[in-house]
């Protein structure tokens, strides 16, 4: 029995030893050697590490290549001859390169100024600044020269605090004294403001400002009369005081003789002292070939004047009348019932249209005065 236990563990050790050689030369007839396989974590490791290795060598090569570009084109710049420039360019008062038209100049001719951004804002002036904001598009650029002249500015310092910081801010004039306690940014800056619009006010008067107004009057710059009959009449920017905080601007209709709100609300922030109550009708009586003037003359006919009492058409309006800015014939609405004209005592009948009438002759102005001087009495008297 002991022999047999013997032989049988025997023959156990040698099947043990036999199927552990075999397991090792299957390892080792395996890719890689003896080594032992990798694991799936241990291999996304690795293909990870691969991968930042080539992002970085990448990003190398696409920095160097950056580089060597630049120094070329710098190259390529300081080899011009400034004395001698391209025939297929063409420089202006800008000082900026631009090409002919068709023509195309080579890359390495041509030398790109990296700072272009930073100099163009360098460049803008406060006022310019000042007038590109929105709601600003009524405003003309005043000349520094017009600012300089301190006789332009006699009495604005009453109505700006911080007058001298705030023209200097104007003007992009660094302050002399630095030890004086400078305001804040923001109090200046709502000073330099209301001093800009004041100097505008009387900048537009002159015949450099009206020029400015009469170009942007001429392109609808400020927009057209909402009245109906007036269309397509242009108007211009005004002001009801000329005092600043006594109102809004307005915009003034040659045509009817009215002024109306701006149609968009970012203007009602605009003070109306900043165009003052002279400027429209200045700018008419100066360029009379763009808005045709029709006023009376001595040698218009005087026969048979009609009060404006008896202007009434049968057509539901006022009959046309000429006004003084405008050649063209305006009407006046005549509010009618049932075809009747609706009296002016009436509690609903039109009020004022009297203003809009514009007497043809001398006489008829004379008659159209007595008219509402009768008319003044009877309202006295009745009441």
């Amino acid at each position: 029995m002991d022999h047999d236990a013997r032989q049988r563990s025997t023959d156990i050790s040698e099947i043990q030893n036999q199927s552990g050689s075999r397991q090792r030369k299957d390892n080792n007839n395996e890719p890689g050697g003896g080594n032992p396989r990798p694991t799936a974590g241990e291999n996304q490791h690795q293909e990870d590490e691969e991968e930042e290795e080539e992002e970085e060598e990448e990003e190398e090569e696409e920095e160097e290549e950056e580089i060597e570009q630049e120094e070329q084109e710098n190259v390529g710049g300081l080899a011009e001859d400034p004395a001698e420039p391209d025939e297929n360019l063409v420089v202006d008062d800008s000082a900026h390169e631009q090409l002919s038209p068709g023509r195309v100049a080579p890359r390495d001719e041509l030398n790109y100024d990296t700072d272009t951004s930073a100099s163009v804002t360098d460049s803008l002036t406060w006022i310019s600044w000042f007038c590109s904001l929105a709601g600003h598009e009524y405003f003309a650029e005043v000349a520094e020269d017009f600012i300089e002249d301190d006789f332009n500015l006699t009495g604005l310092t009453t109505y700006v605090p911080f007058y001298k910081e705030a023209l200097e801010m104007i003007l992009d004039v660094e302050p002399e004294d630095d030890s004086v306690k400078v305001p804040e940014v923001s109090l200046v800056e709502s000073s330099a403001e209301i001093l800009y619009g004041m100097i505008h006010q009387r900048y537009i008067l002159t015949r450099q400002g009206l020029s400015q107004m009469n170009a942007k009057y001429e392109s609808a710059h400020f927009g057209y009369c909402p009245r109906v009959y007036c269309q397509p009449s242009k108007v211009v920017p005004c002001g009801r005081s000329d005092v600043p905080g006594d109102g809004e601007v307005v915009l003034f209709c040659p045509n009817c003789m009215d002024i109306y709100h701006p149609p968009s609300s970012r203007y009602h922030c605009i003070d109306g002292a900043y165009f003052g109550t002279s400027f429209p009708h200045l700018l008419f009586q100066t360029y009379r070939e763009s808005t045709s003037i029709l006023a009376p003359s001595p040698t218009a006919s005087l026969s048979s004047p009609e009060p404006p009492c008896d202007l009434q058409s049968k057509s539901g309006f006022m009959s046309d009348s000429v006004t003084p800015y405008n050649s063209s014939r305006s009407k006046i609405y005549g509010p009618r019932i049932y075809g009747f004209r609706v009296s002016e005592r009436a509690r609903s009948g039109p009020r004022m249209q009297w203003l809009r009438i514009r007497p043809r002759t001398e006489e008829q102005l004379r008659l159209g005065l007595e008219y509402r001087e009768r008319e003044l009495v009877e309202e006295v008297e009745g009441s």
